[in-house]
């Protein structure tokens, strides 16, 4: 079997002349837990379509396996999806939707039989063969719904925001039951979701889209700590952004100017000169410390907490700095940790520390 499960060779789908997407080279590598991510109407949900046959490219290629499936039917490309509605047949009872497909194929009755079983068991609902979908839970139906498609054996698995209308809780469990259901199968997945904590916690990959295009193609960690543009950086998790300018720029460092305060940075993107960037820093890596804790405070700025967002094992601040930017902080708890006890109103230093900011070009105009 090829290294790549699926490729995409210049993509284009358009609608009346609107492009759905546009020059999408992606490939997606056998047995690996994909994640497409992106707001409502980017192109991801169309991006499944192509791969399980209901729609056509516009211009472009597509592969499975490393066979051209231009014109292949949907019921023979090996590829099952499952919706967000789950789409279970109501009239019949939990085991004949799930075998629902094989009879279609004419496999055997006792065949039928074991494969049913075997996939009720993986989704560890053995004993409601009989029941109406009516009589399951939202998780229930989701899960009689993966093993309807599961028991197919098909090489990838379509999963068109599945979790979209569980409870927080409910959700949270499922997404941790995918990602060991696809351990557990072996079989390519590939999630469509605008959720980011869902992409995030249940990928090997994560593709990010918008307006028809791939914005960045990673791991979890890297589109998150390493975005390549302010998109990624805004869309993915909550960031800060502080107006930066360049001063002095080499092959290796950059001096910047940062609210007021010099600091000399890496070039990691070859930044010349005349080039306006941003300095970008997410919540949880910006330091906040009393008044009184400091006694050099060299490289910090002052700021004024204007709200505290408690959260359990964490603290948010929303701070105002001298210049009036406002800024997110995340603060964690430990046990000799008392400094947390920050009131609106109060003065504060805020630090973070050299390496942890991320330097971007001004891509967005």
């Amino acid at each position: 079997m090829n290294e790549n499960i699926i490729e995409f060779k210049g993509v284009s789908k358009y609608y009346h002349d609107h492009p759905i997407l546009q020059h999408i080279d992606l490939e997606v590598k056998n047995r690996e837990f994909l994640t497409i991510l992106g707001p409502s109407g980017c192109g991801k949900t169309t991006l499944l379509r192509l791969i399980s046959g209901f729609e056509t490219p516009s211009s472009g290629t597509i592969l499975m396996n490393g066979r051209d499936i231009a014109g292949l039917p949907p019921h023979l490309r090996h590829v099952n999806t499952v919706f967000q509605s789950y789409a279970l047949f109501p009239h019949m009872n939990v085991f004949d939707n799930i075998a629902f497909g094989l009879r279609c194929q004419r496999i055997d009755k006792t065949e039928i039989e074991y494969r049913v079983n075997e996939a009720l068991k993986m989704v560890k609902l053995d004993n409601y063969g009989k029941r109406k979908p009516s009589q399951l839970s939202g998780g229930q139906q989701q899960r009689i719904a993966i093993a309807r498609a599961v028991v197919n054996k098909p090489l990838v698995l379509l999963l068109d925001e599945p979790l979209s209308s569980l409870d927080y809780r409910l959700r949270k469990t499922m997404q941790m039951e995918l990602k060991q259901l696809q351990a557990d199968l072996g079989i390519t997945f590939i999630l469509v979701t605008h959720d980011q904590e869902e992409a995030l916690s249940t990928a090997d990959r994560v593709i990010i889209m918008s307006h028809g295009l791939i914005e960045q193609a990673g791991t979890p960690r890297a589109v998150y700590e390493e975005p390549e543009n302010l998109y990624v950086a805004k869309f993915v998790g909550e960031v800060n952004i502080f107006n930066t300018t360049l001063l002095k720029a080499d092959e290796e460092n950059l001096l910047v100017d940062i609210e007021g305060k010099q600091f000399v940075l890496k070039n990691t993107k070859q930044f010349e000169i005349h080039q306006k960037v941003y300095t970008l820093l997410r919540p949880e890596d910006l330091e906040v410390w009393g008044l009184n804790e400091v006694e050099n405070p060299e490289n910090m700025y002052l700021a004024t907490v204007t709200r505290v967002i408690y959260k359990g094992s964490t603290v948010d601040l929303i701070l105002h700095l001298s210049s009036g930017t406002p800024i997110l902080a995340t603060q964690f708890f430990n046990e000799d940790d008392e400094k947390l006890d920050f009131q609106p109103g109060e003065k504060v230093w805020v630090y973070w520390r050299a390496g942890w900011e991320v330097v971007l070009p001004d891509d967005e105009g």
